[in-house]
């Protein structure tokens, strides 16, 4: 079997994988980084969503040995070592933009890829349509996106902290 080196979440890892292993699938299984989830199979639902060299990539889409040499971004790696939350997931908290969380890890990594690549800002229309291909079940969608303008303000330097929501 191919030997995949990459490094995830700031660690390098080097893994013994079959060709056809899905990226998901090695992070979830193999290196037991099981915040990524599989929603629905056919890369629909977003909820497998990490980061590959810096871009939202749906894992589910991918091969593992694809990644060799890759930087790979988890759920599991955007806090800081000392817990502190990232400002999307802290955003996603205040605005109370999940319910059953199931979709939340993909959500929240494909949003903090949306905020990064327009630093000029996102109105919510432009939000809404950045977050295609995320599916979550339970919610409108009206806190995710609360929380993403909350949390653009913050990644870009506007603020130093959230704007609390109301009550």
């Amino acid at each position: 079997m191919p030997k995949v080196s990459l490094t995830v979440n700031g660690k390098p890892v080097s893994v013994e994988v079959e060709n056809r292993t899905l990226l998901v699938e090695m992070l979830r299984e193999q290196l037991r980084l099981t915040g990524t989830h599989v929603g629905c199979d056919t890369s629909q639902c977003g909820a497998c969503v990490v980061h590959v060299n810096g871009a939202s990539v749906k894992s589910c889409t991918i091969l593992a040995v694809q990644c060799e040499g890759a930087e790979v971004l988890t759920i599991e790696g955007l806090a800081a070592p000392d817990g502190t939350l990232h400002p999307m997931q802290e955003a996603f908290r205040e605005y109370h933009a999940l319910q059953c969380g199931f979709c939340t890890p993909g959500m929240v990594m494909s949003a903090i890829d949306l905020v990064q690549r327009n630093p000029q800002g996102l109105s919510d229309r432009e939000i809404r349509e950045g977050l295609e291909g995320n599916l979550c079940r339970c919610t409108g969608y009206h806190n995710i996106v609360r929380a993403i303008a909350a949390a653009q303000v913050v990644m870009h330097g506007k603020a130093k902290e959230l704007p609390r929501a109301a009550e």
